[in-house]
């Protein structure tokens, strides 16, 4: 999406000043939206802008019923952190927050104004929730995705490249996903005869040279889980796996997009759209710790054809059939 469709879209209310808007009735309801992006991030503006049209379909519109007051905090955790505190002051009807960067901060700012977070890595590990079916707190949401899917992207990359027998998982240890979907893995292994080692992220440094000493060795492969860290790194990572010749599977879309083998993993677009849902409930009067978290029910696989060319792969054709999108 252009950035000048984006701004088109959200229309002029991006903040709310609260004086000059308090003669517009009590009608009107707030909203704040913390992302860990730049406000040039593509990816973000696309999934932002479907929530934004989802909301539209269920009669909200921007500057005449809804406000939106949106922070672009970068990655940066002191800057998330900022925001979070700034938002849950000015009391809002409702905070919409991604991922578990943003979720987590707001939690903490603020016991009292709901939370809907999308793309949370397991909201009852991270105290988010009291349960799933019934979060009883202040939050609730949609989770990135199942841990299971870890299975799922080996067997895709085996399918890919079946000289691989040597996968490195790619994984942040402080973020939830990483260990549980390293656990699945290396269960799943040896039934599809390939070996699993994580490598721990860090920084830029280390990861690249992690992933070269890894590389050091025949038929190796690479899993890139969902962390923070990933999105921050995106790039690096795809210019060392192409560097080495290294058949990737990338949980998101984006890296894809970026130059990787292949992606599989949630909508993050459909997440957004159903996140509005919950937004809408809660603004007409439902309690946040009564909506159920729930797991995305959409899943897409994306192969970039350029990228399988140049390490020399084949992609099977019942697999390009089944693909939500292939890049060429």
């Amino acid at each position: 999406m252009k950035r000048r469709e984006f701004i088109t879209l959200l229309g002029g209310a991006a903040a709310w000043p609260l004086a000059a808007r308090a003669q517009q009735g009590n009608s009107i309801r707030r909203i704040g939206v913390l992302l860990p992006a730049s406000p040039n991030d593509q990816a973000f503006q696309a999934w932002f802008a479907a929530f934004l049209r989802a909301l539209q379909k269920l009669g909200w519109t921007v500057d005449q019923n809804l406000l939106i007051d949106v922070r672009w905090a970068t990655a940066n955790p002191v800057e998330i952190r900022r925001h979070a505190s700034d938002l849950a002051s000015m009391a809002p009807n409702l905070i919409l927050a991604h991922g578990d960067s943003t979720a987590v901060p707001l939690q903490q700012a603020t016991r009292t104004v709901p939370i809907v977070f999308v793309i949370v890595s397991d909201p009852a590990a991270l105290g988010l929730v009291d349960s799933f079916a019934r979060p009883g707190g202040n939050a609730t949401g949609f989770m990135s995705e199942e841990f299971s899917m870890a299975g799922k992207r080996l067997e895709l990359l085996k399918q890919v490249a079946p000289a691989v027998k040597r996968i490195g998982v790619l994984l942040d240890s402080s973020h939830p996903a990483g260990s549980a979907e390293y656990g699945v893995a290396q269960a799943l292994a040896p039934s599809i005869g390939v070996d699993v080692t994580p490598i721990t992220m860090r920084d830029a440094a280390q990861i690249q040279s992690a992933i070269t000493v890894f590389a050091n060795k025949a038929n190796a492969g690479l899993i890139l889980t969902p962390s923070n860290l990933a999105p921050l790194y995106r790039d690096l990572i795809v210019q060392i796996a192409a560097q080495h010749a290294l058949p990737a599977i990338y949980f998101q879309r984006v890296f894809a997009s970026a130059g990787g083998l292949i992606s599989y993993g949630p909508d993050f677009q459909t997440l957004y759209q159903q996140a509005a849902g919950y937004v809408d409930r809660i603004l007409k009067g439902e309690k946040t710790g009564d909506l159920p978290v729930q797991a995305p029910t959409k899943y897409e696989l994306v192969i970039n054809l350029k990228t399988a060319k140049a390490l020399g792969l084949e992609i099977p054709p019942t697999l390009l059939a089944r693909a939500d999108e292939v890049i060429e």
